[in-house]
């Protein structure tokens, strides 16, 4: 992490909110590698190992203790490691971008997620993205998986960029990020962020908060670390039709409870299947929609048409098989995968007192919104 961002982070838990001290023990240039941070009572700290302060407790906590040992510092308590489902989330996306690592960052994926991304957030094309991203002085990144958009953000922002995830992607993302100068990387629950209450000029949350227990708390709880007149970006599942929500639910009965290894190879003949529909490039028409399962009307890819209605067979031929399949895989073996409507995303928004809402039509499986905090 680096030494100067060391202001910016607070205590969490029971010491939510306290300064922090840091006592390095081991630096690269400005990143600490590993040290300690206390809470300035030094009744608690936490770890810095291999770049990443972790503010993680309970059963999330990682084994710190030949850390403690080599350090000579106080143990640390920690939870029974139960499965929970956020347990087994966590399990889930640590896996995904071990795997992963460069997911983003290879030249074949950037159209493709860029352009998506400026589909999301209502841009035109990645010039406008980088104007979006340059007016920003404090950026928070809620889930960066490898750290690809958190390194473009660190890029072309002038200010400071915080990346935080749940999972030892954090660890990926750091990689990733580490020649920056003007990026850090924690490891901790977005529920108890490690960072006051309106500190972030712009916070992404892109695909993750339906990852957890309560969509709404999460959006509620970065909503808080939103300077007045700062804006936040999310991005979540929409609600499907009927046959598609009645095959994600029977699929994922049956994945969820699968070990990770497992649900890949589960996944690997629905991701054929959405290549070999994908190969046809066959487009069909229906002149009249089919409003009881939320068919519309017009002209649709194939592909398309049954991975929006009908089950979640992702195909793009700018991944090879592995990273479509991880793309599938991320649908059905994650314990919370939330879909909400268009509608009840407005009513908290509204409810926490925003009045500049804007949704994006990105694409017909998603919820794009940028929501700006009222200045009073």
């Amino acid at each position: 992490m680096l030494e100067r961002s060391v202001g910016r982070l607070r205590g969490v838990g029971r010491h939510h909110g306290s300064a922090l001290r840091l006592e390095p023990f081991s630096k690269d240039g400005e990143h600490v590698i590993e040290g300690v941070l206390w809470t300035v009572d030094c009744d608690e700290w936490y770890p810095i190992i291999a770049g990443v302060p972790c503010f993680l407790s309970e059963a999330l906590q990682p084994d710190l203790g030949e850390f403690e040992a080599r350090h000579r510092l106080p143990t640390r308590e920690k939870g029974i490691d139960v499965a929970t489902e956020v347990t087994r989330t966590v399990a889930t996306f640590t896996d995904k971008w071990r795997r992963f690592r460069n997911y983003g960052l290879e030249p074949e994926h950037r159209d493709f997620l860029f352009g998506w991304l400026c589909k999301k957030l209502g841009l035109d094309g990645m010039d406008d993205l980088r104007a979006f991203y340059r007016k920003r002085r404090q950026i928070l990144e809620v889930g960066p998986g490898s750290g690809f958009n958190a390194r473009f953000m660190a890029e072309n922002c002038p200010g400071e960029i915080y990346a935080l995830d749940i999972s030892q992607a954090a660890l990926t993302s750091y990689e990733n990020t580490q020649s920056l100068a003007n990026c850090t990387v924690v490891q901790a629950d977005l529920m108890d962020a490690p960072f006051e209450d309106s500190t972030f000029d712009l916070i992404v949350a892109d695909g993750v908060l339906h990852h957890t227990p309560d969509t709404r708390d999460a959006v509620s709880a970065l909503y808080r670390k939103l300077l007045p007149d700062g804006e936040f970006f999310f991005y979540v599942y929409k609600r499907m039709g009927a046959l598609r929500h009645f095959a994600d639910r029977t699929i994922r009965e049956q994945f969820t409870k699968l070990s990770l290894e497992d649900c890949y190879a589960a996944c690997e003949a629905i991701t054929e299947l959405g290549r070999e529909l994908s190969s046809l490039d066959a487009k069909i028409t229906l002149k009249s929609p089919i409003p009881v399962l939320d068919i519309p009307a017009g002209t649709h890819d194939v592909q398309r048409f049954v991975y929006y209605n009908i089950l979640k067979c992702f195909w793009n031929k700018s991944f090879d098989f592995e990273t479509n399949n991880m793309v599938n895989f991320d649908w059905y073996h994650p314990q919370h995968a939330r879909q909400h409507s268009r509608e009840e995303v407005e009513a908290w928004l509204r409810d926490l007192g925003a009045t500049e809402i804007r949704f994006n039509d990105a694409n017909p499986n998603g919820i794009s919104v940028i929501v700006r905090k009222p200045t009073v």
